[in-house]
């Protein structure tokens, strides 16, 4: 399970100084690192911890090298990006501890003959797949995952155990969903007649991008005419609810509990924190950043750091509140001109 510095260079690149040769097995935090870990400093606020930590080599950015690169005994990786640095190495030591796949279908799995699974796939135990799949090279699908009629998943994707994938939805390549996670379940679909409620019936379907990441008992909801949409490197924390017909930006990131309402569509590279809540029929620019616990209940339509929430209010009070807030820099500078010619005022009648 070792590996030399000079291999991690090989793959990953950055700048080597020191041995090549130094042999780490696993990497570590700064504090507990020893001579057998390689170790990574991303915050230039850690520096004296780094400075004396006992890792074997150390991974962090050139202007962190010009302040403690001296005084560090061991190999160091010179990279602009540590964190990625770091997480890609981890990464590479997740791989060499893993347990390989072992390829084939568990005689237990219940699997419909018109599916279409490569030799190369692995099918867990109690797994259900519905007729015409198309599951691709090296998928790994764990034990008591349910596939709908008519899924498509791409290569090198892996479903943990329990997860729900249902008809006509689509992932791409290098996928992972957590355990617990449900694809495709109906959208909220209802018209009100009378004081009851009408289903609506969701035919649309959810389609995924490649390298999507979703969390354990995150819920994707399929479209009712048109599909939901998650882009390419979109990564969702767990218990994440996203409604139908909503549209996932490329590379946009969400933290627990988000809820995105139905027909929302949010832009590429965003962040939502924990508990942020988004209103349906909303449309969020790229590169837009919301904190944790936010409502949104506008469209954003420009890039950039979003925060804010209120108490529980009657509708027409909250509506009140927030307009006197939106005004408030303006009222700040009634209020200052206001000041200044009361105190001429005085001023002159003194």
């Amino acid at each position: 399970m070792t590996t030399r510095i000079g291999e991690l260079v090989e793959r990953f690149g950055g700048q080597l100084i020191g041995s090549a040769d130094v042999v780490v097995t696993s990497i570590a935090p700064l504090d507990m690192a020893d001579e057998k870990n390689i170790t990574f400093l991303s915050n230039p606020k850690f520096r004296n911890a780094a400075a004396k930590t006992k890792a074997a080599a150390l991974i962090l950015s050139p202007a962190d090298d010009e302040t403690i690169g001296q005084t560090f005994s061991g190999a160091r990786i010179v990279t602009k990006n540590p964190y990625a640095y770091f997480a890609r190495t981890s990464q590479f030591f997740e791989q060499k501890k893993k347990r390989p796949p072992q390829p084939g279908i568990h005689p237990t799995a219940s699997v419909d003959p018109s599916a279409k699974i490569a030799p190369s796939a692995t099918i867990g135990a109690h797994v259900s797949i519905d007729g015409d799949v198309v599951i691709g090279e090296n998928v790994v699908i764990d034990a008591g995952c349910v596939i709908g009629r008519g899924a498509k998943i791409g290569a090198n994707t892996h479903f943990y155990p329990r997860v729900v994938f249902l008809d006509g939805c689509e992932i791409g390549e290098n996928g992972i969903i957590y355990p617990g996670a449900v694809i495709g379940s109906d959208g909220f679909g209802l018209a009100n007649d009378g004081g009851a409620w009408i289903k609506i019936p969701q035919v649309g379907r959810v389609i995924i991008g490649n390298d999507v990441q979703i969390g354990a008992n995150t819920t994707v909801d399929r479209g009712a005419l048109v599909d939901t949409v998650i882009g390419d490197g979109v990564k969702l924390d767990n218990q994440i609810q996203i409604g139908h017909n909503c549209r996932i930006g490329d590379h946009t990131a969400m933290a627990g509990c988000v809820g995105v309402g139905g027909s929302s569509i949010i832009g590429k590279h965003c962040t939502l924190g924990g508990a942020v809540g988004v209103a349906g029929h909303l449309e969020i620019a790229d590169n837009v950043h919301i904190t944790a616990a936010s409502n949104v209940s506008r469209s954003i339509r420009e890039p950039g750091h979003y925060a804010g929430s209120y108490p529980l209010d009657k509708h027409e009070e909250w509506q009140k509140t927030a307009s006197v807030v939106r005004n408030l820099d303006t009222l700040r500078d009634r209020v200052r001109e206001l000041e200044k010619t009361i105190k001429e005022i005085k001023d002159k009648s003194l």
